[in-house]
């Protein structure tokens, strides 16, 4: 995976990567997933440039989603948003604990967490908590 930036979401209301995969397939079905965020990121292009969004579940992120665009939407308030536009795959990747933020954040290729192996892949997810403690230890 190359990119010249990432950036990292707080996901709210799924407890893990297979709950959030669940929720997007319901709501969006095969096309791509969206998700709304009030900032527009101002490193849009370095973003495109074959960046994800990564997310981060109780503290530890444990998946990402490639970004695919940037799309305007206009609330009911009147307020312009921005879209993110998300390949409907989820991809696991290794857990690396991260303390809480509002909004979302830029992350560098560097500070991005490897893919899962291809062959531990399909395992289910580790709850978020042991996912930290065991990638505090060194153990993931």
């Amino acid at each position: 995976m190359t990119a010249s930036l990432h950036m990292m979401k707080l996901c709210v209301g799924a407890s893990g990567p297979d709950e959030l995969a669940r929720w997007q397939r319901d709501r969006f079905g095969g096309a791509p997933a969206q998700h709304v965020t009030r900032m527009w990121p101002k490193r849009c292009d370095e973003l495109l440039a074959g960046g994800s969004i990564f997310w981060v579940f109780k503290g530890t992120m444990l998946a990402r989603q490639r970004l695919i665009g940037f799309e305007e939407r206009r609330g009911e308030d009147g307020i312009t948003r921005c879209a993110l536009m998300l390949d409907p795959v989820l991809v696991p990747v290794a857990a690396v604990p991260r303390r809480p933020f509002q909004g979302w954040r830029y992350l560098k290729p560097s500070e991005a967490p490897p893919d899962m192996p291809a062959h531990r892949a399909t395992e289910a997810a580790l709850p978020p908590a042991l996912a930290r403690e065991l990638a505090a230890m060194g153990l993931l």
